[in-house]
C-alpha cells in the first residue's frame, strides 16, 4: 500500500508522456496524492496553500512553465518568428543585443522576464530565427545551436551584471554580507553606485562579442549577411 503513495508520479509521467493537458495532469496528480494519503479535501487545501506560500518561487516558475507551454501551443513561437521578419535590416545579433539592453534595464529594478524557460526559448530564440529564414533560407543547424547559446548566454550576463544594482536584492545583499566578514563597511547605495560601471562594461561587451560573432556566423553558413 505504500506504493500508492507514488502513483501521483506515475501519473505525472504519463500524462507527460502522453501529451496531455499539462495543468490537468498536474491537479489530477495533486488530487491522487492526497486521496491515497488520506488527506481529506480540507487537509490537501491548507497543505497545498502552505506549499506555496513556503516554496513560492519554485511554484510561480513552475506556473510560468506552464502558461509558456500552454501558449507555445497555441503559436506562440510562429507569432514572434513572424513579427520581427517584418522589421527590417534586423538580424539575429541585433535581436540579442537588444534583449540584452532590455534585460539589463528590467534586471536593474529586479524585473524578471522568466529566465531561458519562460522566455528565451519561446520569444527570443523564435525572433532571432525569424531574421534568418524571412527572406526564404533555410537556417544552419549549427547556426540555430549558436543562436541558442548566444541568446542564453545575454540572458546570464544581462541578469548578472545588472541584478546587482537594485538596492536589497539577494546579489547586493550578497556582496555586502561578504564584505562585512571581511571587515568592510559598505552600504549597499555605495555597492549600486560602484556596479554601474561594471554593469554597463559586462552587458556592453556582450553586445559587441555577440553582434561580430553572429554577423561572422551569418557569413560562415549562408557567404551573405541576411
Amino acid at each position: 500500500m505504500e506504493y500508492l503513495k507514488l502513483l501521483g508520479i506515475v501519473i505525472v509521467v504519463a500524462g507527460f508522456a502522453l501529451k496531455l493537458d499539462s495543468i490537468l495532469i498536474i491537479i489530477l496528480a495533486a488530487v491522487t496524492t492526497a486521496a491515497v494519503g488520506g488527506i481529506d479535501a480540507i487537509g490537501f487545501l491548507e497543505a497545498f496553500g502552505k506549499g506555496f506560500v513556503a516554496n513560492r518561487n519554485i511554484t510561480i516558475f513552475i506556473l510560468v512553465m506552464l502558461v509558456t507551454g500552454t501558449m507555445e501551443r497555441n503559436g506562440l513561437r510562429e507569432a514572434s518568428s513572424a513579427l520581427i521578419g517584418k522589421v527590417k535590416g534586423a538580424t539575429a545579433g541585433i535581436v540579442i543585443a537588444v534583449y540584452g539592453i532590455i534585460r539589463g534595464i528590467f534586471g536593474a529594478f529586479n524585473v524578471g522576464f522568466g529566465g531561458v524557460a519562460g522566455f528565451i526559448r519561446p520569444v527570443l530564440i523564435p525572433m532571432a530565427i525569424g531574421t534568418v529564414e524571412k527572406n526564404g533560407t533555410e537556417i544552419n543547424e549549427k547556426h540555430l545551436e549558436d543562436i541558442k547559446g548566444m541568446s542564453a548566454g545575454m540572458e546570464n550576463i544581462a541578469w548578472f551584471f545588472c541584478q546587482v544594482l537594485f538596492v536589497g536584492g539577494s546579489g547586493a545583499l550578497l556582496v555586502q554580507s561578504t564584505l562585512a566578514t571581511l571587515g568592510y563597511d559598505a552600504p549597499l547605495i555605495r555597492l549600486a553606485a560602484v556596479e554601474i560601471p561594471v554593469a554597463l562594461a559586462g552587458v556592453g561587451f556582450g553586445i559587441v562579442y555577440y553582434i561580430i560573432k553572429e554577423r561572422r556566423l551569418r557569413q560562415k553558413y549562408y557567404n551573405k549577411e541576411n
